[in-house]
């Protein structure tokens, strides 16, 4: 193998290694994808083939190389999948980035030349997220901006090609190229998605498939309720897992009853086989500081324990008015294992305070037309505005194997937050942009406990195999609360041109609820769940049918503020049912299509509506059910993948009749298309992003003059496209672009408010080099190049069409250093 100095040392930021000695690259011009017939050989012949042959650059320690023998590898592979062979027992880690193959030293020492390595290496194999699961993390796809699979519920992890439901999961190598800084951010790069906010806070909301999803939705590794409701740090995260439409069957009813659209599921970090320690620092528009470490180390017998450690503090503005922004997050991730059993746990603890914040924008009731959005960097909000946040969370998880063919697992989880708000939320009343604010102060702590536990099996009855799993699951959630709203008080301001006030006292004339400085219980939510299913699978795995059912107990109870004492109880049950198939047409493509549910719990009926006694005021509704009919095909070209579905999704609605009496009828239908594509088009250049047509109506509403109009905020298109390109001759140096676009939406149920459309395009360059045997990643990104002033979205609440208006321009500068 000749090795030759390197002009520039590609590497992704993931990957971490420490790093004693200098660093030895071959380089060579990119070139197609390779074709191979390797003998049995040294490990250094069989790399340097492989990278002259691929047209790759190659970095590797000779010294950890040295004395190892590759197996034979032959035939026309993916890169990716010829090196994994080549690498396999070798006890090396090993990835594509940027152009290059970059080959990590194990965690022992290097054999020494001539040495026989083999009765020394080891033995496990961790990578990045295995966590407490015989299945692991899912494969990264040829790009490495997606996995080729991910989490469906209670079925575990499953290849894209078999997964009777769509599952994308965004890897942390995407989040990191991106300079994301939270979820939102990497869903974006979702043609399904649109991020939002709540109603009247800064929770992070996202549209999926035209419905709202609140971030108190999302799951941590499989459990819900577990992460910081207001924005959630990605330093932390391993993978962004977003399961498209509803998901009741396999996750059980979220907290919010609200997971229609689809479910965000978080993959926290775990120890990989290398050593890791990284170090990032950076800064940007509006000149915030940003700090984190992310340290990993494997020991014990065979490795078979492992820890990683993360930490980041960001703090300062965003370029918007006097917005500020500070966030701080420390977690620990543990994992140990044997040849039957696996354990895992994480704890964390995140504070995140934003001030001077610009807030939502309501619609006044006299408004004809929706205002023309204002500059991006113009901050409307008051410089007292302010919400923090503080939580602590953690997870436990084990699995054991009682055969080869049976799995059991348990996990629990529990987060104690506390939130602080005082908000000003402006209201607009004509087209020039006058509006009004008041005062709303509140406080909230959370409380939640939730477990689960399941088996998982397989089994042969004649030419049909079965993959039989159970679960039984358990969530609670305690909410205290206290609020001051004193819109007795408001104030004049302008969203074109802000006046800003001294923050006003609480007057005697404010609504209150509580103590602030003691809040008390507001609610309590219970859910209680046990699901059995079973895939069978026919023609020598061909086709695959997945059948269950998840019997479900919703029980909340709603507490009067002051007092304490009971307001409202709900209890109910039903059984959701699923139903899969995925057939195999070629080794490369499959169709599929499911039957599911979502569940949420019925309203009760109120005391009078339209100055009218309601005849069944008290009544409690049976759940809300809302049924999903999809269908689809997919495609995985070993480089380049993709699929397109069909779905429809109809939520009931519910409302006082002509005979005074509340009732559930009627329904929010969403039917839609979504075309979807990933991969590496040719060797160097990425590419990630789809279009979705959505039609979403409102049908037997009980007002004829609403029925048949769209969805408040729901728009007709929208499309993502993201390109990442290896500049060729400049060995570690990609730039990425990406293009998202939204159509126009309404802002009212009798869309008379129509908020006009938007495209933003975003740029970036990535530069990977080695200082002094040290590798450095240096970022730069710039968001919304055009600094356009747009409303992002429009709803987010029932019946209420309020505004959030898109970020300017933004400029994000990055370094991470690998020791």
């Amino acid at each position: 193998m000749v090795f030759r100095p390197p002009v520039l040392a590609p590497l992704a930021l993931a990957l971490a290694t420490a790093l004693a000695g200098p660093l030895a690259v071959a380089q060579t011009a990119p070139g197609p994808a390779v074709s191979l017939s390797l003998p049995a050989q040294p490990l250094t012949q069989s790399l340097d083939a492989l990278a002259r042959q691929s047209g790759l650059s190659l970095i590797a320690r000779p010294e950890s190389l040295r004395g190892r023998m590759a197996p034979a590898v032959t035939g026309t592979l993916a890169p990716e999948t010829a090196l994994s062979r080549l690498l396999a027992g070798s006890g090396l880690g090993g990835r594509i980035d940027a152009g290059t193959i970059i080959v990590t030293p194990a965690v022992d020492a290097a054999p020494a030349s001539g040495a026989a390595p083999v009765s020394t290496l080891q033995t496990i194999s961790v990578s990045a997220s295995a966590d407490a699961s015989a299945q692991g993390l899912a494969e990264t796809y040829a790009g490495g901006q997606v996995a080729r699979g991910g989490r469906v519920g209670l079925l575990g992890n499953l290849d894209l090609l078999d997964s009777p439901v769509t599952v994308t999961s965004y890897t942390n190598r995407l989040i990191q190229d991106q300079q994301a800084r939270s979820v939102a951010d990497v869903l974006l790069n979702d043609p399904t998605v649109r991020a939002a906010r709540g109603f009247g806070n800064y929770q992070e909301t996202y549209f999926i498939r035209g419905f709202l999803v609140p971030s108190d939705d999302m799951a941590y590794n499989g459990l819900f309720g577990l992460l910081p409701r207001q924005g959630l740090a990605i330093e932390m995260v391993e993978r962004v897992e977003l399961l498209r439409g509803a998901s009741a069957y396999l996750y059980g009813a979220t907290p919010s009853g609200r997971g229609i659209g689809g479910t965000v599921n978080i993959v926290p970090k775990r120890a990989p086989n290398e050593p890791l320690t990284q170090i990032t620092v950076g800064s940007g528009t509006g000149s915030p500081f940003q700090i984190a470490a992310d340290v990993a180390r494997r020991f014990g017998p065979d490795d078979s324990a492992g820890i990683r450690l993360n930490a980041a503090r960001r703090e300062g503005g965003n370029g918007i008015g006097h917005e500020r922004t500070e966030m701080g997050v420390a977690t620990v991730g543990l994992d140990w294992r044997n040849s039957h059993t696996r354990l895992s746990a994480d704890l964390g603890y995140q504070e995140h305070t934003l001030k001077g914040v610009r807030p939502n924008v309501s619609l006044g009731a006299g408004l004809t037309a929706v205002p023309a959005a204002p500059d991006a960097r113009t901050d409307y909000g008051q410089p007292w505005i302010a919400s923090t946040e503080r939580d602590l969370f953690g997870t436990l998880r084990a699995e054991h194997d009682f055969n080869d063919a049976w799995t059991g697992w348990i996990a629990a989880g529990a987060r104690r937050g506390k939130e602080s708000n005082s908000l000003a939320g402006v209201t607009v009343n004509d087209l020039a942009g006058n509006g009004t604010f008041y005062r709303f102060d509140n406080r909230r702590q959370d409380d939640v406990r939730t477990a689960e536990t399941g088996l998982r099996g397989t089994f042969q009855t004649g030419a049909v195999g079965h993959e039989l799993v159970a679960q039984a699951s358990f969530y609670e959630g305690k909410e205290k609360n206290a609020y001051a709203m004193d819109f007795s008080n408001t104030f004049p301001t302008n969203i074109y041109d802000p006046i800003d006030y001294a923050r006003p006292p609480i007057s005697s004339g404010a609504f209150t609820g509580n103590d602030l400085s003691d809040p008390g219980p507001l609610g309590r939510t219970r859910l209680t769940s046990v699901a059995l299913g079973d895939t069978l699978s026919f023609y020598d795995d061909r086709l695959k049918v997945t059948l269950g059912g998840r019997y479900q107990r919703l029980d909340t109870t709603a507490y009067l503020y002051g007092t304490g004492a009971v307001d409202a109880r709900y209890r109910k049950s039903r059984v959701s049912p699923m139903a899969g198939v995925v057939f195999r047409l070629r080794e490369d493509t499959s169709v599929y299509a499911n039957y599911i549910e979502s569940l949420a719990k019925g309203d009760v009926a109120p005391t009078q509506a339209n100055n009218q006694p309601v005849r069944n005021a008290g009544e409690i509704l049976s759940p809300y059910v809302s049924r999903q009919k999809e269908i689809g095909i997919r495609y995985d070209g070993g480089r380049v993948g993709g699929s397109v579905a069909l779905f429809s999704t109809s939520r009931p609605r519910s409302f006082v009749n002509a005979d005074n009496v509340f009732v559930s009828s009627g329904n929010d239908r969403h039917q839609g298309v979504e075309l979807s594509a990933f991969g590496e088009i040719t060797r160097g250049l990425r590419v990630l992003g789809g279009v979705t047509w959505i039609d979403a109506r409102q049908r037997e509403t009980g007002n004829p003059t609403l029925d048949g109009k769209r969805v408040i905020g729901v728009p007709a298109r929208q499309a993502n496209i993201g390109l990442d390109w290896d500049v060729p001759g400049v060995a570690g140096l990609s730039l990425n672009t990406r293009l998202v676009a939204t159509a126009s939406r309404y802002a009212d149920s009798a869309n008379t408010l129509r908020v006009p459309g938007w495209a933003r395009w975003d740029v970036g360059a990535n530069y990977v080099t080695d200082i002094a045997g040290r590798l450095v990643t240096l970022r730069a990104r710039v968001d919304n190049v055009t600094n356009r002033g747009y409303w992002a979205s429009v709803g987010g609440y029932p019946d209420n069409g309020y505004l959030v208006l898109g970020a300017p321009r933004t400029v994000s500068l990055s370094a991470s250093f690998e020791f």
